[in-house]
Formats: C-alpha cells, sequence, structure tokens
C-alpha cells in the first residue's frame, strides 16, 4: 500500500507527462501539503527528487515549477532524441537482463490494455515506462538520466496522439502498438540490428505525430465578402 508521499510522487509525475500540469507552471507547496495530507518537509523531499529527475525545476525566490518547455527545449529535443534511443536500443540488446524483459512484457500488456479501454492517461504512463525500462535494460548511468528527460518532454509533446480523433491516428496508435511487440521479440532474440531500425521507424512515427500537435492544421477562414 502506497504512503501519501509516494502518492504525491506518482501523482505529480503523471500530470506532468499527461499536461495535467503546463510546462512552468508554479506547484503550491502549502496546498499540496493539504492536499495530500502530509508535513511540508516530505512535500519538499518530493519536489528534489522530482527535480534530480528532470520533471521540475526549483530556483531561489521561485519556489518549484514544472520543467519548462520551449523553443530552445523543443528544437535540441528533435535534434538528439534519435541519436539517444538508438544508442539505448543497441545497449539494451546487450546488456539487458531477464526479470527486466519480463517488466517489459507486463508493461506492454497494460498498454495493449490501455489502448482497448481508450484509457489516455494509462496510455500516456505506459508508453513511457516502455521506453524507461528500455533505457534500464542499457545499464547505461551516462544515457539513462538523458533518455529520462527525453521522454519527459516525448509524452508532454506528443500526449495528444493518445487520443485517436480519426481512422488515421488510430491505425498510427495501432502501429505503435505494435511496434512495441517487435521491440519485445528483437530483444528476446539479441537481434540488434532490428532493434535500432525499429528504433527509427518508431521516432518517424512519433516525429509525424508530434509535428501535429507542435503545428496543427490551420482553421479555414470565411472568405470574405467582396464589397459592392
Amino acid at each position: 500500500m502506497k504512503n501519501g508521499k509516494s502518492t504525491l510522487y506518482d501523482d505529480l509525475k503523471r500530470q506532468i507527462l499527461t499536461m495535467e500540469l503546463d510546462p512552468d507552471e508554479a506547484l503550491d507547496e502549502v496546498a499540496i501539503s493539504e492536499r495530500y495530507g502530509l508535513s511540508r518537509t516530505p512535500v519538499r523531499e518530493v519536489f528534489r527528487r522530482l527535480a534530480g529527475e528532470g520533471y521540475i525545476d526549483i530556483r531561489e525566490n521561485r519556489g518549484a515549477r514544472v520543467i519548462p518547455m520551449n523553443h530552445s527545449t523543443l528544437r535540441n529535443f528533435f535534434l538528439v532524441a534519435p541519436m539517444v534511443y538508438a544508442a539505448i536500443g543497441r545497449l539494451a540488446v546487450q546488456n539487458f537482463k531477464a526479470q527486466q524483459l519480463v517488466d517489459l512484457k507486463e508493461t506492454q500488456r497494460r498498454f495493449r490494455a490501455a489502448t482497448v479501454s481508450r484509457d489516455a492517461l494509462m496510455m500516456v504512463v505506459e508508453n513511457n515506462r516502455f521506453h524507461a525500462i528500455m533505457g534500464e535494460m542499457s545499464g547505461n548511468q551516462y544515457l539513462e538520466p538523458s533518455l529520462e528527460r527525453l521522454l519527459i518532454d516525448h509524452a508532454r509533446i506528443g500526449h495528444t496522439f493518445f487520443r485517436p480523433r480519426d481512422e488515421d491516428m488510430e491505425q498510427r496508435l495501432q502501429l505503435s502498438a505494435e511496434h512495441h511487440d517487435s521491440f519485445i521479440e528483437a530483444i528476446e532474440r539479441r537481434d540488434e540490428s532490428a532493434v535500432v531500425d525499429l528504433v527509427f521507424e518508431h521516432w518517424e512515427l512519433s516525429r509525424e505525430n508530434m509535428e501535429m500537435f507542435i503545428a496543427p492544421n490551420g482553421m479555414k477562414a470565411d472568405l470574405p465578402t467582396p464589397f459592392k
């Protein structure tokens, strides 16, 4: 059974990943303490833990805020993400442990179940967890923190992907789930080339969807009525 501190940690992570908390939004320490029945000391401990993991930013005289997302961070995200994901994939094949593969399969089972029930928030969380486990499989203390930071913005930018609005988006979501299954199969047979190929296929799918979120089609304007 989770205590209040663990619940707060999990809730804040989920709310940041699913954009329930906006980028750069201030976190009210007093209000959060009251809501979770915690003193301010454990709340600050949770804040510090989340800051260390890249979810929030703590600055003197500004308090705790959700990590921002601006033009600079988005540009760096799109530049670096595919390189980090590919490196993680290679190392995951080389270094994964049996229990990590079990965890990956169980996470994918929950992700699949969420796609069936159309639970968008759970899809975001389980998709994030799926890729985080691949990071753990890599066993690389330099890459894992970079992956964790990338996954935060990946989830925030692409969260609308998990709320399909038309048949095309529905098909993209199903393809994403199929990619996950293929990752598991390729890792299990230690096929490094297949995993790297999948990384770039999966990235391209994600990139297209994220670009649709960042730059949606414009609204059609009414044609002006000619002057008479």
